[in-house]
């Protein structure tokens, strides 16, 4: 067999195993399907994470339960549905943002500030969670290359438009029950956390 022959028999194998690879990753990812079973109630999950603004998003967890809302500058409303203790450690605070202003909305400073982990762009990363009682502050996670566990991708959210936004934090211990919300430049509000 000739080098070419080899070379192309190689570049075969190659392009056969990472479209095997890419099979399996996407058959990974599935579609939620429970198999028809149907609990009757919608599902609550949060926003899908967006880096450009332009990919789809879901609702937000029980958009029309409201457990806290935020009214700040410029016409701003972010309404929290939900703030939820699971068993890994974690809550997950899942919201909608509207624009009821009259001009586009970026929130820029809605981004933490830390120099090493500020790769979030127009994001929730600078929210917090507060036990005023235990004196703590609660910050949202990061994964292992600094994206913040929270929505990202909000940028031009232009007037009279909604969208769903979700951040994890390290869940205060099993004790505290209430908690404030926090954002820059939006006042806090108390939020009841379940679960």
């Amino acid at each position: 067999m000739s080098i070419r022959h080899t070379t192309k028999a190689r570049r075969g194998a190659a392009a056969a195993a990472l479209g095997a690879a890419l099979a399996l990753a996407v058959a990974g990812c599935g579609s939620g399907d429970d198999g028809g079973k149907d609990s009757g109630s919608p599902q609550k999950s949060p926003a899908v994470r967006t880096d450009d603004g332009q990919g789809e998003t879901e609702p937000a967890a029980d958009s029309k339960k409201v457990i806290g809302e935020m009214k700040g500058p410029k016409n701003i409303v972010v309404s929290l549905h939900s703030a939820v203790r699971d068993s890994g450690g974690f809550v997950t605070v899942n919201g909608t943002v509207t624009n009821r202003g009259s001009m586009l909305f970026n929130p820029v400073d809605w981004r933490s500030t830390e120099v090493e982990l500020a790769k979030s762009r127009s994001s929730v990363s600078g929210a917090s969670l507060v036990d005023a009682k235990g004196k703590k502050r609660y910050l949202v996670l990061r994964d292992t290359d600094g994206q913040c566990l929270c929505t990202t991708g909000l940028s031009g959210l232009k007037p009279n438009e909604s969208r769903p936004f979700f951040a994890q934090f390290p869940a205060p211990p099993k004790s505290v029950t209430e908690v404030d919300f926090q954002l820059p430049t939006m006042p806090s509000v108390s939020i009841k956390l379940s679960g």
